[in-house]
């Protein structure tokens, strides 16, 4: 079984993760692609939307959307959230599957401040989501990657939807 791991704060959960979730699905030939909502995240502020409230903006994205599934693992377990002890539990629910790990490419760089990130990169097939519109240099994305030792790492080209939660998040504060 092939399952793909798409977490983050979603915050709120928009378009662009729709469309992120769907490249990853076809892209990979996924069975399953766990949506893995934070209940608080380690390198960002206090200042986030309740979990429970995110995790029902989560339900009301991707709910009904087949082989993608709203996992509260994180918001159940409670604290903050660090992705080594999600894949360790998830490695134990589906102790034969491949789960990959999307990431965008914004996150790669702080790869190496994540907790026990050798332990948990050799768990996972690594994937890094680009947005395909973006220019890159290639050799410039290997440096964190060689930084924490990920074995396999696969780059997968996404649509590009130019909006973002910060930006709807903005929006509702000036009631637009």
């Amino acid at each position: 079984m092939r399952i793909g791991i798409l977490g983050g704060s979603f915050d709120p959960p928009h378009v662009g993760h729709l469309v992120v979730a769907q490249d990853a699905l076809d892209a990979l030939a996924l069975d399953r692609l766990l949506i893995v909502p934070a209940a608080q995240q380690p390198l960002k502020g206090v200042d986030q939307t309740p979990p429970v409230h995110r995790l029902a903006m989560v339900h009301r994205c991707f709910g009904g959307i087949p082989r993608i599934d709203v996992d509260p693992i994180e918001i159940d377990r409670g604290g903050l959230s660090f992705t080594v002890d999600t894949v360790g539990a998830l490695r134990r629910r589906w102790p034969s599957a491949t789960l990959h790990l999307l990431v965008g490419d914004d996150v790669v760089p702080t790869l190496p401040r994540w907790r026990d990130v050798s332990r948990l990169l050799s768990m996972v097939q690594l994937v890094e989501m680009h947005r395909a519109d973006r220019d890159h240099d290639p050799d410039a994305r290997f440096g964190p990657l060689e930084i924490v030792g990920a074995p396999t790492t696969r780059r997968l080209a996404t649509r590009r939807i130019d909006v973002s939660s910060t930006e709807i998040r903005a929006r509702v504060r000036d009631g637009r």
